[in-house]
């Protein structure tokens, strides 16, 4: 059965099949601020099969970390298998079935869940030292209070504008820290201005919650000071003030004019896509689609980034990747060792400049990289990364999100398009929610 991400997060895929793989073991010194050390080995020569998906910039800079690690520890090499991201999931369950999961391989935080509960991955509690990392970034690898991969990069969601557009609807305050967020209210100003100078068939802006992004909704719960889940992660808390308030503000994008029909959670019409062809004066993007966003727009019309709007919190999306190792690899080990070495601040340094993503080291989060793309755009996006905290995260990376998301997807789509009340939406998500989790 061959599946993609989204048919993978809309079904609720588990690996069950790989339930009750043996244990190895083999942890080495604790990481997350140095490499580890040149030429030790982890126990003599070994070769680690390392699956993954990558585009062109984020093979390369893999390569380039990769080269350097196996500089440093020359008994260890390591051998990239991209696979197409629309059939990861099918290759790791089919390699787990077979009894021979590769020795590393790439999971996105919102699958983590996936696998920490069918007890597959590697326990690297001797490995990783947590307080250097973002608080909120770590938790995204924890399971049962223990990590079970490294926390490699993020991508989070800002703002991207068009500076004529703002020209055109006198937006002169554009905040460029997180302390100088719009407020909703003020952000409300701002949409309103640009619905009346933006031409037919365009719209003042496009959010990115669409397919399995849906999730992404959550932002705004989180801003409003609300939650998903209770502190149990098995019961529902969306229908509450905060939730129906979040309801009410995200419908009024629709009922307002302000997105377009076409680019609700159910919609194929993405971000990056209406930001390229002019439709849309302000695009909530991903930093990762900087680089391709630039490509295409930069002849066309001058753009910034900006923080996303703030209600009682300033709060975002939690997108990216870990690096993760069975638990029954043979190489488990020389694994560790290239684990650790990923998340040194070397290594981090130097695959989030290649590719636009971002770190989660706190001594990189705090520092001024030198981005290959577009580096005068990234602040607000490495700020707003800061701003997850771990309850937060938590609530994503549960073992039932799949179902979760496809919950969010058909319930925000009823009130976004289908006209239902924010208070009966609230009910059925909580609904929807507590049968996820039971």
């Amino acid at each position: 059965m061959s599946l993609n991400r989204r048919q993978v997060l809309a079904g609720g895929l588990g690996l069950g099949a790989a339930v009750g793989l043996s244990a190895c073991s083999g942890l080495t010194s604790k990481a997350g601020s140095s490499a580890p050390s040149a030429g030790a080995s982890a126990g003599g020569p070994a070769t680690l099969t390392f699956v993954n998906w990558s585009g062109d910039e984020e093979k390369a800079a893999f390569d380039a970390v990769i080269a350097a690690f196996h500089q440093a520890n020359p008994d260890i090499t390591v051998k990239t298998d991209t696979v197409p991201y629309a059939s990861i999931q099918t290759n790791l369950d089919t390699r787990f079935q077979a009894g021979n999961p590769p020795d590393l391989f790439r999971v996105s935080y919102i699958d983590m869940g996936q696998y920490t509960s069918q007890d597959v991955l590697l326990d690297l509690s001797g490995s990783l030292d947590a307080n250097a990392f973002e608080p909120g970034l770590f938790e995204a690898v924890v399971a049962d209070g223990k990590p079970y991969g490294v926390p490699h990069q993020i991508d989070t969601t800002a703002i991207l504008y068009r500076l004529d557009a703002f020209e055109a609807a006198g937006i002169t305050n554009v905040p460029t820290t997180l302390d100088q967020a719009w407020t909703w209210e003020q952000f409300t100003d701002a949409a309103n201005k640009l619905a009346k100078v933006t031409k037919s068939g365009q719209s003042p802006f496009i959010y990115d919650w669409q397919s399995a992004g849906a999730y992404r909704w959550l932002t705004w719960l989180f801003e409003a000071g609300g939650a998903l889940l209770g502190p149990d992660l098995k019961s529902s808390a969306i229908d509450s003030d905060a939730g129906r308030k979040t309801l009410d503000f995200t419908t009024g994008f629709f009922r307002n004019g302000w997105v377009a029909k076409n680019s609700s959670v159910k919609s194929t019409t993405y971000p990056d896509a209406a930001f390229q062809s002019g439709t849309v004066a302000m695009a909530f993007a991903g930093s990762f689609l900087v680089p391709g966003i630039n490509r295409e727009v930069k002849k066309k019309f001058e753009y910034g980034a900006m923080p996303q709007p703030r209600d009682v919190a300033a709060s975002t999306d939690l997108g990216g990747n870990a690096v993760v190792a069975p638990k029954s690899g043979k190489n488990t080990a020389a694994a560790t060792k290239f684990l650790e070495y990923l998340v040194s601040e070397d290594a981090m340094r130097t695959y989030c400049q290649a590719t636009n993503q971002l770190p989660t080291l706190k001594s990189l989060t705090s520092a001024s990289l030198d981005f290959a793309i577009r580096p005068d755009l990234m602040a607000p996006f490495v700020q707003q990364a800061k701003t997850l905290t771990p309850d937060q995260v938590k609530q994503v990376t549960v073992p039932q999100f799949a179902d979760l998301n496809l919950a969010l997807q058909n319930e925000l789509e009823r009130s976004f398009l289908g006209g239902r009340s924010s208070a009966d939406t609230a009910a059925a998500l909580a609904e929807a929610v507590q049968k996820a989790v039971q």
